[in-house]
């Protein structure tokens, strides 16, 4: 219990001295627009929308209002970061349910960092028959360590820094931040 009271002491030290790279209004407008790109690409394509969870929990749920048409929703559950600030191999704790056969995928997750993660997605809902797989990402972040993948969608972009808020954690908390904060030092 120690610990854990610990981690929460030092995470609102590190909430608070955070630089705050986007408010709250700035990410709202910023998943609008992501979501009108979405719907000129996307919407007679019938599409699967599949949220990474944790991450892409709150940028899903976010962008689905925004995108009106007609689509099924679903979820995954795949990480490298475990609640820490580095990430490891990938570890698949959910596949999603729905039938990718034939249909049109889009992945929603919060970041794209170094492309490890959505890609391996990718290539399972390639692997399960989808005819098309896109990538929506809240952040996209700005470096020289990409696999050569690129999101599809992207709504903003930041320098390369360790950052939390609007689904984005801070080993495990700070999902909820209003905005995108970047942590002092990281």
């Amino acid at each position: 219990m120690q610990e854990i009271n610990q981690l929460f002491t030092h995470s609102r030290q590190v909430r608070a001295e955070a630089d705050c790279l986007f408010s709250k209004q700035e990410m709202l407008l910023a998943i609008a627009e992501l979501g009108k790109s979405i719907s000129k690409k996307l919407s007679q394509s019938n599409p699967v929308v599949i949220g990474v969870m944790n991450g892409g929990m709150i940028p899903m749920g976010l962008l689905m209002p925004e995108l009106d048409f007609s689509l099924q929703i679903d979820y995954l559950h795949a990480t490298r970061y475990r609640n820490t600030t580095s990430g490891n191999e990938l570890q698949w704790l959910v596949s999603p349910q729905t039938a990718l056969q034939g249909r049109t995928v889009l992945l929603v997750d919060d970041i794209h960092d170094e492309g490890i993660t959505l890609e391996a997605i990718k290539e399972y809902c390639l692997k399960e028959g989808a005819k098309k797989v896109y990538s929506a990402v809240l952040i996209n972040k700005l470096h020289d360590r990409k696999n050569n993948s690129a999101a599809d969608f992207v709504a903003l972009h930041i320098p390369d820094r360790y950052v939390f808020g609007f689904g984005m954690d801070y080993k495990g908390l700070l999902r909820n931040a209003p905005g995108i904060f970047a942590v002092k030092g990281l």
